[in-house]
């Protein structure tokens, strides 16, 4: 829990100045030492020390929000579908690539990031080396966690898999992970994640299109009660069972205390990219229901954003979820889906925020082009959007405009 009592200025404080809360306040946030500090009325605090130093940053016009995570992203082919043939694995293209990825989705605001890294194979652990690299350069940018991904894990294939998945964890893979689908025993490759996590005390992640309700149930079986806990996605076949089978499994994925990281924006290598998880069901169940990203602009998707303001406004235009509902699946259940602590826009949180331009949360999700990022109490990445027109019809209606004058 946070620390409910007050606390002094710290000697570099920032303080975000006249920001909308999606209560409706205006507020002043101060941020310090990587926490918010305090929350008053606009123009009661300062920015902090003894001489009145610090940072102050005018968020006149701009909504303030915790800010958003990308629980589901692929660095290692991200940014891939330009180049001829597959995706390189050299390490310097595969550094580079989930250096520019995560860069542009923290430009969307996700200050938190995981990342599912293919090892084994052909590709060894040189792909995890990379990325490991990459996480080093982003210190202080963004938070990167790394999901180590053999292709199978059973039988004589599997064994080198295995073994592959125990040096991984070993090397720095934060969470256990791959695609059960692919594997001749589902079952079975399940089963050897959870007992490598288990015996170094990782999370799980799973890529499952989620169509066997019958492996489901399996799955949320092993998967109950172990901890710090399991996420499934896409799930996207969930949407394409009869509505009693979805329902059974809802219930037994909740009972499990599973996650389920939805992609709207479609799928990713290893998942069918036909539909979305049934979120509104999934969440009447008790299910935590995050977003993601997915693939982004490689050989299985090649276009995408990579961004969990997009990821939200798909839930709430196409799955009638209420924007805060939807802002939640990329923000406050994807930071629990990372094991990462709760972020309000209190006194005690982390101050780990977003500030886009406009007065309310819908206008967050439909028109969302200027946005200002803090990690750690510190602005890391800014996007400002001028929007001209060449008529002054605008400003005889009086309608909110931005620009430096009329277009020749």
């Amino acid at each position: 829990m946070p620390d409910s009592q007050p606390q002094p200025p710290h000697p570099s404080a920032l303080l975000l100045c006249g920001a909308r809360l999606t209560d409706g306040r205006t507020v002043d946030v101060r941020l310090g030492g990587g926490r918010i500090e305090a929350v008053g009325t606009a123009g009661s605090l300062t920015a902090g020390g003894v001489r009145g130093g610090g940072t102050r940053v005018d968020l006149s016009g701009y909504l303030l929000v915790p800010a958003p995570a990308e629980p589901h992203a692929h660095g290692d082919t991200a940014l891939s579908a330009a180049d001829d043939g597959p995706a390189s694995y050299d390490p310097h293209d595969v550094q580079r690539r989930v250096t520019e990825a995560a860069l542009l989705q923290l430009g969307h605001g996700a200050t938190a990031l995981r990342a599912h890294v293919r090892v084994g194979d052909v590709q060894g652990l040189g792909a995890l080396v990379a990325v490991e690299r990459a996480r080093r350069s982003l210190r202080g940018l963004t938070e990167l966690t790394v999901v180590a991904m053999p292709r199978l894990l059973t039988g004589t294939a599997g064994a080198d898999g295995l073994a592959m998945l125990r040096d991984a964890v070993k090397m720095g893979a934060d969470v256990v992970g791959g695609c059960p689908d692919l594997d001749p025993d589902p079952i079975g490759y399940v089963e050897a994640v959870l007992e490598v996590a288990s015996e170094h005390g990782c999370p799980v992640d799973l890529h499952t299109d989620a169509v066997d309700p019958a492996r489901l149930a399996r799955l949320a079986a092993m998967a109950g009660g172990l901890r710090p806990g399991v996420v499934l996605g896409p799930c996207g076949g969930l949407s394409r069972l009869p509505a009693d089978a979805v329902s059974r499994t809802a219930d037994q994925l909740a009972a499990a205390g599973v996650t389920v990281v939805c992609l709207p924006q479609g799928g990713c290598g290893g998942a069918d990219r036909r539909g979305t998880a049934p979120v509104r069901l999934l969440r009447a169940a008790g299910v935590r229901v995050a977003a993601g990203s997915g693939a982004l602009r490689d050989v299985s998707n090649p276009v995408g954003r990579g961004d969990p303001l997009e990821a939200a406004y798909l839930l709430a235009s196409r799955h009638a979820l209420r924007p805060e509902d939807a802002y939640d699946a990329v923000s406050s259940a994807a930071r629990a889906a990372l094991g990462l602590p709760e972020v309000r826009v209190e006194a005690g949180f982390p101050a780990e925020l977003l500030a886009v331009r406009g007065d309310r949360l819908t206008d967050a999700l439909s028109l969302a082009y200027s946005r200002i990022v803090v990690h750690r109490g510190r602005v890391v990445a800014r996007t400002s959007a001028v929007r001209e027109y060449c008529s002054s019809a605008a400003a005889e209606l009086g309608l909110p405009r931005q620009g430096r004058g009329e277009l020749s």
